[in-house]
């Protein structure tokens, strides 16, 4: 398209100017037809410079370079509007010291909420087996079912940056069932990046998705796939030995070219330390505040998943309670008559009705 690698170009949509009453009165639509008054939208360019800080890993920035050398995305780049989420941002974020925010969505509400709440990146997480499909456990999940999802959360939510789990099954077997999982993540999910769960095991798979311009979030700590043969969903890393196998576990997939790291479950101050001594940003799940940034399950910090409720989470809503109101006065109102009323029917004139009427 004869676009440098410095250069990224995103197609913003631009409302056109909605429709007047005048208009619409010579289609012969009454206000009381009108369904709704979206407006339609059209696609323009728009160039935004790229940046690498020097501190940036060298296969990080192939990686930039191959993954986001064009950006195609459907951002309503509204006057105000926050620009598109991208790793050299992440990354200045980082520099800059400023904490990185990430939380769950498993379709393209949740994606819509999370982006019009400021979230600066957004995880397709293999959790939506339990919180959305009603799976006991997250290792229940094909790629097939996360490929779904990332694709729907992409659409609701174009602005933050998008990562997708590969789910149990999709990447153990060799690096080449690893690559085949990710370029159909993001291919077609959508995906900005990919994370996995485990350690120093994954760096051939790292290495060779950085080569491929694909960004990695290795999982390390509480790896939920592996909760078998770990005993549960048990804290890791407070143990001196297993703290440092942690932090080697880091440093080994950081020198592989991982863009990110995602920290579960581990003593605050072991997180602190593995941060500090990385040049990757870290994301922590019950990691303490000591990392580079933290995620949360969205339907957990909302409340509307009660099966149980682990020390790290927060709740800033209760919407299973709500909604389930919400839901129980529908239904006593359809019962009582009371809904649908006056102001939620449609009419037709009374001469057409008589019309109509006569014709029966």
């Amino acid at each position: 398209m004869g676009v440098s690698a410095g250069v990224f170009l995103t197609v913003v949509q631009i409302p056109m100017s909605k429709t007047s009453k005048d208009q619409t009165s010579q289609f012969n639509l009454a206000e009381d037809d009108v369904i709704s008054d979206e407006s339609p939208v059209i696609g323009t360019l728009e160039k935004n410079p790229v940046t690498v800080k020097p501190h940036t890993h060298p296969l990080m920035f192939r990686t930039t370079r191959r993954l986001f050398g064009v950006r195609f995305s459907h951002y309503n780049a509204k006057p105000g509007a926050a620009p598109k989420m991208t790793i050299p941002r992440l990354y200045e974020m980082y520099a800059a010291k400023q904490p990185i925010t990430c939380i769950t969505a498993h379709d393209a509400l949740s994606g819509r909420m999370a982006d019009e709440a400021g979230i600066d990146t957004v995880l397709v997480g293999d959790s939506l087996a339990m919180v959305a499909m009603g799976l006991e456990s997250t290792s229940e999940i094909e790629l097939e079912d996360m490929v779904y999802h990332c694709r729907a959360v992409a659409r609701g939510a174009p602005r933050p940056f998008l990562i997708a789990d590969l789910p149990f099954g999709s990447y153990e077997q060799s690096v080449e069932q690893a690559c085949e999982s990710a370029i159909r993540m993001v291919k077609h999910g959508r995906a900005e990046a990919v994370k996995f769960e485990g350690g120093r095991e994954l760096c051939p798979i790292v290495e060779r998705l950085s080569k491929f311009g694909i960004a990695t979030v290795p999982h390390i700590g509480l790896t939920p796939q592996r909760q078998i043969s770990t005993g549960g969903f048990k804290v890791q890393g407070k143990t001196a030995a297993s703290a440092k196998e942690l932090l080697d576990d880091a440093l080994a997939l950081e020198k592989a070219g991982a863009t990110m790291i995602l920290l579960e479950g581990v003593p605050d101050r072991v997180a602190t330390v593995i941060t500090e001594r990385l040049n990757v940003p870290t994301i922590g799940i019950g990691a303490g505040s000591g990392t580079s940034g933290q995620v949360l399950v969205q339907i957990d910090m909302l409340g509307g998943f009660d099966a149980f409720v682990p020390k790290f989470l927060k709740r800033y809503a209760n919407i299973l309670e709500t909604h389930t109101s919400a839901i129980a006065k529908y239904h006593s109102e359809v019962k009582s008559g009371e809904f649908p009323s006056k102001q939620n029917s449609y009419s037709i004139k009374d001469a057409e009705f008589e019309k109509f009427t006569e014709m029966l």
